[in-house]
């Protein structure tokens, strides 16, 4: 399997691009190629005729990949710095997250799917053989470009298919550099970055090139993938938020786990799919999970990621951070007080202070929806059965915690939340080999692991005879 130039898809005309801005500034930057969606076919047919090589050779790509990987960790400044300036992240969090994409690009170039005999009694030998699909769109959020990326392309790469991955028009530059790097690796169009505006990433979810559809976002964007790939009958794999809770009880310790608790709900500025978004805390306590949450939100260093005592970057994009004011001002409205916060910050950029809601009516759209920003509504209950009963009050299940001293008090609640993953004294850490998944609104289908690599994959099933 021989390598070839790196490739990133073109705008047919210098005229096709578009402006990316820093969110610490509010102000353009650079531009991205926008690719226009009559351009998509023939990046699609490349990807066909490119997989039918890369699919043959399971031991050549697991060499290729952790080639990929150092390629990755070797341009880990220039995209860390890349990826601060157009996602608004501190820079530690952009070298962590660059280090995660090379982690997960060693993870599945180590995984083989075996062959798997069945046996059924009968006079006949049987196996399951796994192969790819073919080309795979993998159709990525802002607020974990190349993370998410990887957790994308990763797999789908591993399982011998190739890729085309279109990242979200606000941070682009990053993602494309990835491709580049990655590229250098990879044989001529086993891995496309498109980049571009709607209705792009609509065209690509269901164009009958396209054999699996990954996507990461929101729940009606999610709808409309799941609609498009339908019409070519391709599989899709969607993660689509939560509105994750975490439940503290009675024996917690409110100053050991606080925390771990804030920066459960505050990391990336809030913008995480499985952040904690809600806090339910008991009535005795009520007050103190309150104050230490609000006395952290006051002293978190705000700014630019480039800054480095920067602790939050800004906001992302204008869309997110008016939803995040939208629904920081109906809260209060609605009755609700600001223990810390609950104003965007008087500076150029998209800065918003890190907010701690009190006192907010549970019909509150802050609590019964996914804020996705630094905006944190604490609740108080009064029974433990009450506080589940609102934890799983939601049409979202992606996560959720429970926070205690007695471990496995603390465990048998967290066995009784409707998630996909619960974690008990800490929040939103996943292991590389653990499956991703979440249930009702929050998704269909599994990441991670080997069950991510699988979803790539479809059985094949030999029957032969032992006897002629």
């Amino acid at each position: 399997m021989s390598t070839g130039r790196p490739r990133q898809a073109s705008p047919g005309t210098v005229g096709e691009r578009f402006a990316v801005l820093d969110p610490a500034t509010g102000e353009a930057f650079e531009e991205a190629p926008d690719l226009q969606p009559d351009e998509l076919d023939a990046v699609v047919g490349r990807a066909h005729e490119a997989w039918l090589n890369w699919r043959t050779d399971r031991s050549a790509r697991a060499t290729v990949l952790l080639a990929a990987a150092d390629a990755t960790e070797a341009a880990g400044a220039e995209l860390a710095a890349l990826l601060t300036r157009e996602q608004g992240k501190p820079l530690s969090e952009s070298y962590a997250e660059v280090a995660r994409t090379a982690a997960r690009l060693r993870y599945f170039a180590e995984l083989d799917p075996r062959p798997r005999p069945i046996t059924d009694g009968r006079p006949v030998r049987s196996e399951i053989r796994w192969r790819p699909l073919g080309p795979v769109a993998a159709i990525v959020p802002w607020n974990f470009p190349l993370q998410l990326a990887s957790a994308k392309l990763a797999p789908a790469l591993a399982a011998g298919n190739t890729v085309v991955l279109k990242p979200s028009p606000f941070t682009p530059l990053a993602t494309r550099l990835l491709g580049s790097v990655i590229s250098t690796a990879l044989p001529e169009d086993v891995l496309t970055v498109v980049t571009g505006q709607e209705p792009l990433g609509a065209r690509l979810a269901s164009h009958p090139g396209i054999r699996h559809v990954t996507f990461t976002g929101s729940v009606p964007t999610g709808r409309a993938v799941a609609a498009g790939a339908a019409a070519s009958l391709g599989r899709v794999t969607l993660e689509l938020g939560g509105n994750d809770a975490a439940i503290l009880l009675e024996d917690v310790d409110v100053e050991r786990i606080a925390d771990r608790l804030f920066w459960a709900a505050f990391r990336n500025c809030g913008q995480v799919c499985m952040a904690v978004k809600r806090v339910y805390a008991p009535a005795r306590l009520y007050s103190d999970v309150v104050e230490a949450l609000a006395q952290r939100a006051k002293t978190t260093v705000v700014g630019s990621g480039l800054d480095p005592g920067t602790q939050l970057g800004p906001v992302n994009n204008i869309p997110q951070l008016a939803r995040v004011e939208r629904y920081t001002a109906q809260a209060l409205a609605d009755g609700a007080r600001a223990a810390a916060g609950g104003h965007r910050l008087d500076r150029p950029g998209y800065f918003h202070a890190p907010t701690i809601l009190a006192d907010v009516p549970p019909h509150s759209p802050v609590v019964t929806d996914e804020q996705f920003g630094p905006v944190l509504p604490v609740l108080p209950y009064r029974s433990l059965d009450e506080a589940v009963e609102a934890a799983n009050d939601t049409g979202f299940g992606l996560g959720g915690s429970v926070w205690g001293t007695d471990l496995d008090r603390a465990e048998v609640v967290a066995d009784r939340l409707e998630c996909g993953t619960a974690w008990i004294n800490h929040h939103a850490e996943l292991s590389l080999a653990q499956p991703f998944a979440g249930i009702k609104e929050s998704g269909v289908g599994v990441a991670g692991g080997p069950w991510g690599l699988y979803a790539n994959l479809r059985p094949f099933v030999v029957h032969r005879p032992e006897e002629v």
